[in-house]
């Protein structure tokens, strides 16, 4: 397997793993401290503790952007086997089948 669909993969895998936590949180509170819900500059602090994340931002806003990035990687994904395949197929159409 290339470089590249390695890389793609894993992306995909931490995607769906990060969908996962998003849902898990919307259902019963947990990983309210996972890396992924953290904002970018200062968290909100109430009474000397951080607050977790907002359920509506997890829901409208994480897990709509995590699943567009989803379908878009996957569909990264099958057009780089798509155009490998292709490849192959040209190459023993030519002849060259000792290349492929």
């Amino acid at each position: 397997m290339k470089s590249k669909e390695e890389a793609i993969l894993d992306r995909i895998k931490r995607l769906e793993e990060a969908i996962a936590k998003g849902r898990e949180y919307l259902e019963t509170g947990a990983h309210a401290d996972w890396h992924g819900f953290r904002p970018l500059f200062v968290r909100k602090m109430k009474d000397g503790k951080m607050t977790p994340p907002h359920r509506d931002w997890v829901k409208n806003v994480l897990l709509l952007r995590r699943e567009r990035a989803l379908r878009e990687t996957e569909r990264l994904l099958e057009s780089c086997t798509m155009r490998e395949s292709r490849r192959g197929r040209i190459r023993i159409k030519l002849g060259h089948d000792d290349l492929a």
